[in-house]
């Protein structure tokens, strides 16, 4: 795991239960300014499901939240 996965997975376990959307991804794991999009958050996020979720596919324990987070 890298350290941005792991990164993005700390704000997952204190955010727990609610939502986290693209912007507070960004602004709290990459900082204002970095210049990412938002793309760059759910690449991080596939790639975080396919080393901890059995099946990707049907996420057990990073789930989306669609127009959310």
């Amino acid at each position: 795991m890298t350290a941005r996965e792991f990164a993005v997975l700390r704000l997952l376990v204190q955010r727990r239960g609610k939502p986290v959307t693209r912007d507070q991804f960004l602004d709290l794991v990459w900082g204002l300014g970095a210049g990412i999009t938002t793309r760059t958050v759910d690449n991080h996020i596939a790639m975080l499901r396919s080393r901890i979720e059995a099946n990707p596919s049907w996420p057990r324990w990073i789930r989306t939240v669609h127009k959310v987070g």
